[in-house]
């Protein structure tokens, strides 16, 4: 009997802990999978423009995509939970934006018996407007079940008519320097948006490889009735989740609001476009329980760099939307091609 199972060439019981050790290399492999895009991209704009490589120039490259990658992070974070939350880009708009109000309208704010004219309240409301938002998402979804999908493209349309019904379809201006701060500031020579987007990044990494926490978002996204079963707090971690990326979506908001010195009406409307080329082709999957920290940021790094080439390129702006789409279609034609899964 010995002899016969021998003579089937079945793997010895030691090969497969070797096999299973050897998945986490290729997983930080798969992390990189855009790094050479982004050397080519590099030639190709140094070759078109020489001012591509210069210190200043990859500054403003990084300044300028600051607040739209802590909003990849935030969608990121909702992608791995096999959720998608649209409204993130009217948060985006909406939460600096109702902080400007009561700051640039103060009668509002007096008649609370609240003094907001110094602008020192406007960062911790534009947090909390944040927050507000994530939760009654999460209530809607969570607790009532609701399809994510229809819930935050509904909060999308109603968080966007809000913000130009309380601007009057115009734009804030006249920040103050508390919430101008992060946007136009700078440390070391570099501005603070910057270090906020690393640091984020760093955070969300270790939070997303090394902590219970970070497992449990990849187990509901895989599964969420086996994450149930296997004892994980399922309806509290989405409900955080979703709190947790809209406040992201609020920082970065009040972030790009400082660096332009000003909230538009219309901020951050179509940003949901930009955000999810940047996951896609970073390799976040649609369905949940795929993607990584390292794959979002190279994802909309690379964007900006094909973006910043075009512009020294001279092309017109208009182009860009067109340039996004046509991305996320080269990017799921090979995940198709290379993962040999078909996307749902």
């Amino acid at each position: 009997m010995s002899d016969t199972l021998v003579s089937t060439g079945a793997p010895a019981p030691t090969d497969r802990p070797t096999a299973r050790r050897r998945m986490p290399a290729l997983a930080r492999l798969r992390d990189l999978v855009l790094v050479p895009a982004i050397v080519v991209i590099a030639v190709v704009g140094q070759l078109v423009n020489p001012v591509f490589l210069q210190s200043d120039n990859l500054i403003n490259i990084l300044q300028s995509m600051s607040a739209i990658a802590i909003l990849v992070l935030a969608e990121t974070l909702v992608l791995v939970t096999g959720k998608m939350d649209l409204s993130l880009e009217s948060t985006f708009g909406l939460a600096p934006g109702v902080a400007a109000w009561l700051v640039v309208d103060p009668a509002i704010t007096h008649g609370l018996g609240v003094d907001l004219l110094d602008g020192a309240w406007g960062v911790p409301v534009t947090l909390l407007v944040g927050a507000l938002i994530g939760a009654f998402n999460g209530l809607l979804i969570v607790r009532y079940g609701l399809n994510g999908f229809i819930v935050t493209l509904g909060m999308l349309i109603v968080l966007r008519g809000l913000l130009t019904g309380i601007s009057g379809g115009s734009t804030f201006f006249g920040l103050p320097p508390s919430m101008s701060y992060l946007g136009s500031a700078s440390w070391l020579g570099v501005p603070v948006s910057i270090w906020l987007c690393l640091v984020a990044f760093a955070v969300a990494v270790v939070v997303l490889g090394f902590t219970a926490g970070g497992r449990a978002l990849y187990a509901i996204g895989g599964n969420v009735d086996a994450a149930r079963a296997a004892g994980i707090r399922t309806d509290r971690i989405l409900w955080l989740t979703l709190v947790t990326a809209s406040v992201l979506a609020a920082l970065a908001g009040l972030i790009q609001a400082g660096r332009l010195a000003s909230i538009p009406s219309g901020q951050g409307d179509g940003a949901i476009f930009q955000v999810f080329a940047a996951a896609v082709i970073g390799g976040v999957s649609l369905n949940g329980g795929k993607g990584s920290m390292v794959g979002a940021f190279t994802g909309v790094l690379l964007l900006f760099m094909i973006v910043n080439v075009l512009t020294l390129a001279g092309v017109p702006a208009q182009w860009t939307n067109f340039l996004n789409g046509a991305v996320i279609l080269v990017a799921l034609v090979l995940s198709r091609i290379t993962g040999g899964k078909a996307q749902e």
